[in-house]
């Protein structure tokens, strides 16, 4: 493979340093596997399940399996998984379309989300739609400088103005904090529940699915969203989302997909439904390789003397790799390092450009099967400072490895390191 000396022995001693974080990850992904082929088995997942349907979909026993099963590998009382969702952000967007009115407030307690999301909240009189276009209130708590939860801020503002849907949003965006544990996430509806019982908890899960042994809808969460082109599609999905949780509240959202009165009792699934159900049962198997190829990474630029957050022996809760570097340039050379590492459009370039739904120029390198698909490898980075790249996703652990040695080598050449 040609890989420099210097990078060979760096790669050997950070393969050893993480080990024992690679064999726990393992074990890991063995108990998620168990827990989705038990869902399969318990709904009687059978080979007709995955014939598609054309126009309404009335009756499609496949499509309503899936969304079984997705409820009992979540632990929720329903779900709703379709092709029709476009995004993530489409995805919690719905949900939170499908949750609020006009008046109810919307409060972030996990500060500013995520820039896709932004536009969704929107400001009032904006005339694009959005929530507060709507009349839907909105407000956050910013977090502690530990990346944590301002408790009293946040019970301030519960008690002042109780909200009727609570937001987290569990992995750490375009941020230098750390994403939240499910152990975490229990605790964050501990504290709101006790204030207002009523307040509906919601979590944008998106790179956290089957990155821990439970899901924050076992820990009472209320209602939660996520992408198929990122962890549960397992690298299959071609498009699509889902939403769990309780079932009064996944209606709710089935009611802004299609119309109210119709929800989930329609939907052609356009023949995906074997890719979303070959995808899920592969999923925990190819998100413990992206882990396992993050917790690599990190030991490789820790020995390197850059800052990464987690860091290679820290617990993981999503697939989100951060490294922080020195200026522009380092950033940009590791991505199109990890570009030239891909499978599919290895020769392409990547250059920041002004993406649709970001407020700085991005960077993205992304050479996937699937069009923006997270758990391939793949790295992002908003061109400001401080100068972070966000690195996920990796079918395989061997092409995580090959994608973090083309970056380096990709900065050696460019005399940046």
């Amino acid at each position: 493979m040609n890989v420099p000396d210097k990078i060979g022995a760096l790669m050997e001693e950070a393969e050893a340093l993480a080990e024992p974080k690679l064999k726990q990850i393992d074990k890991r992904v063995d108990h998620n596997q168990w827990k989705v082929i038990r869902a399969f088995q318990k709904h009687k997942v059978s080979d007709y399940h995955f014939a598609g349907s054309t126009g309404y979909g009335y009756n499609d026993r496949g499509r309503e399996v899936l969304d079984l099963v997705y409820a009992e590998v979540f632990g929720a009382e329903a779900g709703l998984v379709r092709p029709h969702f476009v995004s993530g952000t489409h995805t919690i967007g719905t949900a939170l379309f499908g949750l609020l009115r006009p008046g109810d407030l919307l409060l972030y307690m996990t500060g500013k989300p995520y820039d896709t999301l932004h536009k969704v909240i929107g400001k009032p009189g904006d005339g694009t739609g959005s929530l507060q276009d709507w009349g839907v209130r909105y407000d956050e708590v910013a977090l502690s400088p530990d990346g944590m939860p301002d408790w009293n801020r946040l019970a301030d503002k519960l008690r002042t103005a109780p909200p009727k849907v609570v937001g987290i949003q569990r992995s750490r965006g375009y941020d230098w904090r750390p994403s939240y544990t499910v152990a975490q996430i229990a605790e964050m509806v501990r504290f709101v529940k006790e204030l207002v019982p009523s307040a509906i908890i919601f979590v944008d899960n998106c790179y956290g699915e089957f990155t821990e042994e439970a899901e924050p809808t076992e820990v009472g969460v209320d209602l939660m969203a996520g992408s198929l082109i990122k962890n549960p599609g397992g690298g299959i999905a071609p498009t699509g989302g889902y939403i769990v949780g309780k079932k009064e509240l996944v209606e709710l959202a089935a009611y802004r997909l299609t119309a109210p009165g119709i929800g989930g009792e329609v939907g052609a699934m356009l023949g995906v439904t074997r890719d979303f159900f070959q995808g899920l049962f592969l999923a925990p198997h190819l998100v413990g390789q992206a882990l396992k190829g993050s917790a690599f990474a990190s030991a490789m630029f820790e020995r390197l003397g850059f800052d990464t957050h987690p860091r290679w022996n820290d617990e993981r809760t999503d697939l989100i790799q951060a490294i922080r570097f020195t200026s522009a340039d380092h950033l940009i050379a590791f991505v199109q390092g990890i570009q030239k590492s891909a499978a599919v459009d290895s020769h392409v370039v990547p250059e920041a450009w002004e993406m649709p739904g970001y407020e700085h120029p991005v960077i993205m390198a992304a050479g996937t099967f699937i069009q923006g698909g997270s758990l391939e490898l793949s790295a992002d980075a908003p061109i400001r400072s401080p100068y972070i790249a966000y690195m996920q996703g990796g079918l395989t652990y061997a092409h995580v490895k090959w994608g973090v040695v083309m970056a380096l080598s990709n900065m050696i050449n460019k005399g940046l390191l």
